[in-house]
């Protein structure tokens, strides 16, 4: 077995490998599983009792996206999707079968809002990509109305910090909710969580057990 493949870490439905972490040690792209794991994070420990919360990971995102509509409820039902208030997606600008796609951006959906806001913190590079999947889903997810929004949001000074973003505005988008009941108007993530999420998610791994 390769030193990368060693596995660190079993938590809940992530599994994280040795080579997964070391994504977060340099200036590198995250993958799906490191945004997964922190997606469980969030769901199970910083945000659990929020029943209302849905934090869709990529793998199954990608699903949703590739499918036709009359199979996207066989992936939505065992989620509950419709009975959530608040639904964050992970989403890749890959639009194949296969693993790949070069830029993260987070769609939520708020349902008291009718409303699919998308974070993007280079805007414009996954709009194309946000359309589609928000017209791909609201039928499915029971909000035929709902509009699309592009919403500001702190950009990127780099070219692979868009997965920490993405992790970032999803944990400010959560707390915005729970404090002022809506995900319009959520503040900016601060330039110095971001600058500091890799090596807080390297302390949180460990924190769970990890071998790394």
């Amino acid at each position: 077995m390769s030193s990368g493949s060693r596995q660190v870490l079993s938590y809940h439905e992530s599994l994280l490998r040795e080579s997964d972490v070391n994504l977060l040690r340099g200036p590198h792209w995250l993958n799906d599983q490191i945004i997964s794991f922190y997606f469980e994070y969030l769901e199970k420990e910083v945000f659990k009792e929020a029943t209302e919360f849905l934090f869709v990971s990529p793998e199954v995102t990608q699903c949703l996206k590739i499918v036709s509509s009359d199979e996207v409820s066989v992936f939505l039902s065992p989620l509950n999707a419709t009975e959530k208030d608040v639904i964050f997606f992970a989403l890749n600008n890959n639009d194949n079968t296969t693993a790949g796609g070069s830029h993260w951006s987070l769609l939520v959906l708020s349902r008291q809002e009718n409303t699919f806001f998308h974070f993007d913190s280079s805007s414009g590079s996954n709009l194309a990509s946000s359309r589609r999947f928000f017209n791909h889903l609201k039928r499915p997810l029971n909000c035929p109305t709902a509009e699309l929004i592009e919403q500001n949001c702190l950009q990127q000074s780099n070219c692979y910090d868009c997965g920490i973003h993405l992790i970032c505005v999803a944990e400010r988008v959560a707390q915005h909710f729970l404090t002022a009941g809506s995900v319009c108007q959520t503040p900016d993530t601060a330039k110095e969580q971001v600058s500091r999420k890799r090596r807080d998610i390297l302390d949180i791994i460990r924190q769970l057990g990890g071998e790394i």
